[in-house]
């Protein structure tokens, strides 16, 4: 049975950047339902093109902003402009969260015709051809942005485009993320030959950076070859995979709820060899990192956390990660 829950893992939502879609499922016009956070959102795009998130429920009479109706049913409801049109009596929302249409009012409610934001409205980054919004439980500003990774800009003739693989995972962020200081896992787990070699663990303000050397056996022999992660906050990461042929994962996670997390990975490779290596060396590294995905969630979805941990010298730096990590849980008020 996989408990969902339970309180196998009793820390909050952690606070940062997350990926709530790629960027291109979300065309100009479109407004979609989000579940994260806990909570119920709408993504919408603007007649100009901008990327808005917005909380779920009309602040009019609680309408869901996210379905359509009429010519619209089964879709998202109308954009007109800048603003997302509710579907129950037509007001409209701005993605900053005010009111800047009530088609049959003759006097404004005084916050709207004040100007308020009183629709919750959350930052959004569009980058990396994807959108990301900032998450702090007390509505906080961000801290610090994330940053763009040249080979994953749209259009790059170098790279291919996305290979996009999503799971459900029932298991708190940081369960996952621990997984990137424990080389001793492959082994066991995934069946490596042999344990990965840690290069270096580093932690750093709302960054940390980690690489794996690895010697991975091929027809034609040994293969030395590196597995290095860059981490911004606890939900985005970038991996580069080196050695038999090189491969870039944007490996992000956002929390749905404290222990249900959404996992989408997008792998980019050299788009000179996409139609030879590519189609045999590049794919069976992409399926193997997939099937590691899948053999990781046997382990993550039945566990329990232990906020003290019985270690040996062999284990990863787990209580240097738990302390960087610490910084990003942030409880409600």
């Amino acid at each position: 049975m996989i408990a969902t829950d339970t309180g196998r893992c009793p820390l909050p939502i952690p606070i940062g950047w997350f990926q709530v879609l790629f960027a291109a499922d979300l065309k100009t016009g479109d407004a979609v339902p989000l579940r994260y956070f806990g909570k119920d959102l709408v993504a919408f795009r603007t007649e100009s093109g901008a990327a808005k998130v917005v909380d779920a429920y009309c602040p009019h009479m609680g309408a869901h902003l996210g379905y359509g109706i009429r010519e619209n049913a089964g879709k998202g409801p109308r954009v007109v402009g800048e603003s997302l049109e509710c579907p129950f009596h037509g007001w409209q929302w701005n993605g900053e969260g005010q009111c800047t249409h009530i088609p049959y009012a003759k006097n404004l409610p005084p916050r709207v015709a004040r100007g308020e934001s009183i629709l919750g409205a959350w930052p959004v980054r569009e980058i990396n051809q994807q959108i990301l919004v900032w998450y702090h439980p007390q509505g906080e500003a961000p801290t610090w942005e994330p940053e763009a990774l040249p080979e994953a800009a749209a259009g790059n003739p170098d790279w291919t485009a996305f290979d996009i693989h999503e799971w459900e995972i029932h298991a708190h962020m940081q369960e996952i993320g621990e997984n990137g200081v424990d080389g001793a896992h492959f082994h066991f787990v995934h069946g490596t030959s042999e344990l990965p070699e840690t290069e270096f663990q580093t932690f750093e303000e709302h960054k940390r950076k980690g690489k794996f050397v690895t010697r991975q056996p091929t027809p034609r022999g040994v293969v030395d070859g590196a597995i290095e992660t860059c981490s911004f906050g606890t939900g985005l990461s970038i991996v580069r995979f080196s050695g038999i042929y090189d491969t870039i994962l944007l490996a992000n996670i956002t929390p749905v709820e404290p222990e249900v997390s959404h996992a989408m990975y997008a792998f980019i490779q050299p788009s000179d060899t996409a139609e030879s290596l590519g189609k045999t060396v590049g794919k069976a590294i992409i399926a193997n990192i997939c099937q590691q995905m899948e053999e990781d969630q046997i382990i993550w979805q039945r566990k329990q956390y232990f906020e003290r941990p019985l270690l040996c010298d062999g284990d990863g730096p787990f209580a240097k990660f738990r302390r960087w990590y610490s910084q990003f849980l942030v409880e409600s008020a």
